[in-house]
């Protein structure tokens, strides 16, 4: 098969929650503990830095990586989902997998992908961990799919785990409340190593010091400590956050020579280090356009303030969501002063775009629906002035259709 014919067979025969959701979700670890003994354990060939959280894991990821590729080290990156190219979600310094890899995989394990039923992303994980250790990586950055306890990337034994914000998301499968999720998330804790926390949420502290007790492993909290003035290039206040997580977990690292310097650099070159797109990304000047892939009430609530702190004439919002979203919650955080442009992403779970217009006019927010994301955006940009801010954002999905 070609390249997009294996992807195509892919995404047909098998679930994937980036698509369809809660129907993806393969609760379980039984079939990427089978999938990993049949490719003899990759994930044991490599070090890891483990990666979980409701916001910020994918920023932090990005970052933990670019340091330790400033360091000299070959750094493997695994993060979903991906905007463009499934290729995005496996990295090695930056560099996407090779396609050949990926068809090749796919081929050579047909045979027990279809006696076994593996979900999409048991599949995706151990393509990358075969990948890794086929490459022979220093270490790998692995970001966690969904939850923590449950998910696929749950079968390695990191150096160092970290766990970033927590926030009210997929509570159709992690759970109705900070603390079940927080108890999800905190699944990713292993005996003896020590874990991370980006921020002190005290509703669910006691969640992480508990957990981390019964694994006998060191916990920090990362925003209790000074992160020494420090500065990345990631655009975005609530970077901030993130990076004082990454700063901890570049402390806990043993076996790894890393300086200041190696930090600095990394720090100032995630994008161009490892293709980190979608987190405040400049996408024009005059208008000013920015989008974001925050998708749930905290990250958003991140970026809206972001954007209430800039300077412009008239602020223009191109809107989408994915059906599972309680935009209830969401929309409320919206500015009724902004022009919007509701748009569906071009996905199965794609929120309906009447719909949303619907919702939103009950929250005061008014604007037109588009039968596409591009059409939603490019009406945007015609009827922004110069002076204007254009942001668009609501979904991952939203965003990938204009980076």
């Amino acid at each position: 098969m070609t390249y997009e014919q294996t992807l195509n067979w892919m995404f047909a025969q098998l679930p994937m929650y980036q698509q369809k959701g809660k129907t993806a979700y393969n609760a379980k670890l039984e079939g990427i503990q089978s999938f990993a003994a049949y490719l003899h354990h990759p994930e044991r060939e490599f070090k890891v830095i483990h990666v979980a959280g409701t916001n910020g894991k994918g920023s932090s990821s990005h970052m933990l990586a670019s340091i330790l590729q400033e360091a000299g080290y070959t750094t493997g990156l695994y993060t979903s989902p991906h905007l463009k190219d499934f290729r995005e979600r496996i990295r090695i310094n930056g560099s996407l997998v090779d396609k050949a890899f990926v068809v090749d995989f796919i081929q050579d394990n047909k045979t027990f992908f279809s006696t076994h039923n593996l979900s999409f992303f048991e599949m995706s994980v151990g393509m990358a961990f075969d990948y890794f250790a086929k490459s022979k990586v220093d270490i790998a950055i692995v970001e966690v799919g969904l939850g923590g306890r449950l998910d696929s990337t749950n079968i390695v034994v990191p150096e160092v785990a970290l766990i970033t914000n927590i926030g009210m998301d997929h509570t159709d499968m992690l759970g109705d409340t900070l603390q079940k999720i927080a108890k999800e998330k905190a699944g990713i804790i292993k005996e003896n190593i020590p874990v991370v926390i980006s921020e002190l949420q005290e509703e669910i502290e006691q969640v992480f010091r508990a957990e981390a007790k019964n694994k006998n492993s060191k916990i920090v909290f990362a925003d209790q400590h000074d992160d020494e003035n420090i500065k990345t290039a990631l655009l975005g206040t609530y970077q901030r956050k993130n990076l004082r997580g990454v700063l901890a977990v570049v402390k806990e690292l043993k076996g790894f020579e890393i300086t200041r310097e190696h930090i600095e650099k990394g720090l100032q070159n995630v994008a161009s280090n490892t293709g980190l797109m979608g987190r405040w990304q400049l996408l024009g000047e005059k208008p000013t356009v920015i989008c974001d892939t925050a998708h749930n009430r905290e990250g958003l609530e991140m970026v809206l303030q972001q954007i209430a702190q800039q300077k412009f004439e008239r602020l223009h919002i191109v809107l989408g969501f994915v059906r599972e979203k309680d935009i209830d919650r969401i929309l409320p955080l919206f500015p009724a002063h902004a022009i919007y442009y509701f748009c569906r992403p071009h996905i199965e779970r794609g929120l309906d775009v009447l719909m949303l217009q619907k919702k939103a006019a009950s929250f005061g927010l008014s604007g037109n629906v588009y039968d596409s994301v591009a059409e939603a955006y490019d009406a945007a940009l015609n009827r922004a002035s110069i002076d204007d801010f254009v942001f668009i954002g609501g979904s991952t999905f939203v965003v990938a259709e204009v980076v």
